[in-house]
């Protein structure tokens, strides 16, 4: 099995360094972070994981291969969200709006981390989608950085209610004796729940109504397609 935590393809992007460098160049390291996030290995979590030691309890074949799908949708939509982080802060007008993007975007690279983590103990691979789902996300939260800081934020607000409601279903389906999953799920959960409440505060606009809609079905193609491949 490969370890997804030990290498990184490319380093970790610091805005001071992306205003110094001309377009040409923000667009190579943006690929460069882009190929890194959906094909490369996971980077190393700045949080110890939530699994810790926690004895594997996944029973027979069947288990593992349903809690592996629930958890390459977790691995999937945390490709999302810093795609979708990025492609917002790539366009902020606002530095403090900037800075809360990417501090979000740290936040979510341990979860992308955890749940690479837990895909390598059950013996399997992330979804082959992934570059799919990092071009369409960072293109959405492009288009909503472009509609102003409220508008964005608002994004953000809607996105990460209808992720903690998902990762809820997650611990509903996933097998009783999957303590390891379910611990990194929970954690999950709490987070999006805050980086919501944080945008909330920070001064988001409530989406008009069509839009969070759109954006759930949107989610369950990916949750569809990335369960399965």
């Amino acid at each position: 099995m490969s370890n997804h935590l030990t290498t990184r393809l490319a380093p970790p992007i610091q805005p001071p360094e992306l205003r110094r460098f001309s377009q040409l160049d923000q667009a190579l390291v943006g690929l460069a972070r882009a190929l890194a996030t959906s094909l490369g290995p996971a980077p190393a979590p700045s949080l110890p994981n939530p699994a810790g030691a926690t004895p594997d309890g996944i029973a027979d074949d069947a288990q593992r291969r349903h809690a592996a799908g629930l958890m390459r949708i977790n691995h999937a939509g945390e490709v999302c969200a810093q795609a979708l982080y990025l492609g917002q802060a790539a366009v902020s007008r606002s530095a403090d709006t900037r800075r809360h993007l990417l501090q979000a975007a740290d936040e979510e690279a341990d979860h992308l981390a955890w749940c690479a983590a837990r895909l390598d103990e059950l013996g399997e691979r992330p979804s082959v989608l992934n570059p799919l789902w990092y071009a369409g996300a960072f293109t959405l939260g492009a288009a909503a950085g472009a509609a102003g800081d409220a508008v964005s934020l608002g994004f953000i607000v809607e996105t990460e209610r209808q992720v903690e409601a998902h990762l809820g279903d997650h611990l509903e389906q996933l097998p009783e004796t999957d303590a390891r999953s379910r611990a990194i799920v929970a954690v999950m959960q709490a987070d999006e729940a805050r980086h919501g409440a944080n945008a909330r505060a920070a001064g988001a606009r409530e989406l008009p109504a069509p839009l969070p809609r759109l954006m759930h079905a949107a989610a369950d193609v990916m949750r569809w397609l990335a369960y399965r491949m």
